[in-house]
């Protein structure tokens, strides 16, 4: 699984991991912090920080499994698209405010 993927994965699921799993998750996926510069940082070994992040994407991919919901998003994101590409300019506001509230 790729940094975008699991990116993606954190946006929907990032509430269900534990605060220092989402820590570790945001420093390594979204800053770009290498192992050992997150140990330092949580005061723990590369080994322990490597342990965890391999223990976030495989419960971040058990959720999705389960419960599609990024999956869900995707099509309904491809949907819009598909029903902005035939729509007037009224139709075109209210899908604005359907994708607004998939992003909240």
């Amino acid at each position: 699984m790729d940094k975008f993927e699991v990116n993606n994965l954190l946006d929907f699921y990032g509430p269900l991991l534990t605060d220092k799993q989402r820590d570790i998750c945001d420093y390594y996926f979204r800053e770009d912090y290498s192992l050992q510069e997150i140990a330092e940082i949580q005061g723990v070994s590369r080994s322990a920080v490597h342990d965890s992040v391999k223990r976030c994407i495989a419960e971040l991919s058990a959720y999705e499994e389960k419960l599609h919901c990024f999956e869900s998003y995707q099509k309904r994101m491809r949907l819009y698209e598909k029903i902005r590409k035939q729509a007037n300019e009224e139709i075109g506001r209210l899908l604005d405010e359907c994708i607004a509230t998939e992003t909240d």
